[in-house]
């Protein structure tokens, strides 16, 4: 639809807009107005795509970097490198995606805030779903949330690592992300080890039964605020 296309282009001149000032007054109401001097949109039209100002550019911001990683990985062949390899390449093209860390540094800020804490916290679950959908996860058990809620984990403690960075290419960074990866993989054995073993089977019997009947969350796209994501 024409009313779609131009509300995503509004909503990209004005992010494009706010990230000059997002550097010097980060994601904020001041940023917010900025841009729309700068791009020359209505306040009305701003608004209605923006509600929150600077909190919901900064989200944009986010799942716009979320975007680039998704088309990127389409178009990279992973089938040679092992799953561990896949997301380690998955996070260095999230982290790739960003063309101003100030602008995460920003963000970092602003999420931790315990008013925004929440939409932080969504934020990077939804780049660890993003993640594991574009390697092709199949999951629909608790293993939907173990891995996402883990994946979530590394991604979130590389971002810290990653902002205070400054050898070449980043190269701290990716041998940061193998660590972490790593120290997941060492878990993962443990757990495959206590599933084997007789005694430990025999107590996490009841458990795991009931984690049997976890199922990955149906996806709803009539809730609200569904509809304004599409613009941002």
């Amino acid at each position: 639809m024409d009313t779609d296309n131009s509300m995503h282009a509004a909503a990209e001149r004005i992010l494009d807009a706010a990230l000059l000032h997002v550097p010097f007054d980060g994601w904020t109401d001041t940023s917010f107005r900025a841009a729309l001097t700068d791009s020359g949109i209505d306040m009305g039209l701003a608004k209605a795509i923006y509600p929150r100002a600077g909190l919901d550019l900064a989200l944009a911001y986010h799942r716009r970097g979320d975007r680039l990683m998704q088309e990127r990985l389409a178009h990279t062949d992973l089938s040679a490198l092992r799953y561990r390899d896949r997301i380690a390449t998955a996070i260095r093209y999230r982290l790739e995606a960003v063309d101003d860390k100030e602008a995460v540094r920003r963000g970092t800020t602003l999420f931790a805030l315990p008013p925004h804490a929440a939409d932080g916290a969504r934020a990077i679950w939804g780049t660890a779903d993003a993640i594991w959908t574009a390697l092709g996860d199949t999951s629909e058990d608790i293993n939907w949330y173990s891995k996402r809620t883990t994946l979530a984990a590394v991604y979130s403690a590389t971002v810290l690592f990653w902002l205070g960075d400054d050898s070449s290419d980043h190269q701290a960074t990716w041998d940061f992300v193998d660590r972490r990866i790593n120290d997941v993989m060492q878990i993962e054995k443990i757990k495959a080890g206590l599933r084997d073993n007789p005694l430990s089977k025999a107590l996490l019997a009841g458990p795991m039964k009931l984690m049997e009947k976890v199922r990955k969350p149906m996806a709803r796209d009539d809730l609200p605020g569904k509809m304004m994501d599409r613009f941002r």
